[in-house]
């Protein structure tokens, strides 16, 4: 609401507009969603070679849900975490950890691949192999925090 309307909960009407935004969000979420350019390619040779990858994102499950069975991409991941399934979203590791759990691996064996700095932070913060996608909500002008790949 901040970055798209420049409302703060402070704000008289926030509550207001949240919900109307929410729901319309939840009528067309699922309307024609895409993968960035390139993933798909790149997870069929992730598949391909037998690696298991999976999603952690700090979306609700109520909005999550719809677009990744309409991607088909809940058939495909190894797990899907949300933002509420964790007492603390990111950059807590709460999530990240609770993936981890999930599939059976040590945080340690794992790369987290995130596109904004909470990603960064929470990754590392698990103790995982961090880097960043430029795509997303952060550039290489935002310098992110040191100790993640950039991709």
């Amino acid at each position: 609401m901040e970055l798209g309307f420049n409302l703060t909960s402070a704000d008289d009407n926030f509550l207001e507009m949240r919900d109307e935004y929410l729901a319309i969000y939840d009528q067309v979420l699922t309307h024609s969603p895409v993968l960035f350019e390139g993933m798909p390619e790149l997870l069929d040779l992730i598949e391909d070679q037998g690696i298991r990858w999976g999603i952690v994102t700090n979306k609700p499950r109520r909005f999550t849900a719809p677009i990744m069975h309409t991607m088909q991409l809940d058939e495909r991941a190894a797990c899907v975490i949300c933002g509420d399934d964790a007492v603390r979203p990111k950059p807590y590791p709460d999530t990240l950890l609770m993936a981890c759990e999930v599939m059976q691996r040590q945080a340690k064996d794992c790369i987290y691949i995130g596109d904004a700095q909470r990603d960064i932070e929470a990754g590392m913060a698990a103790g995982m192999r961090t880097a960043v996608a430029l795509y997303g909500y952060l550039d290489v002008t935002d310098n992110p925090k040191s100790g993640a790949q950039i991709f």
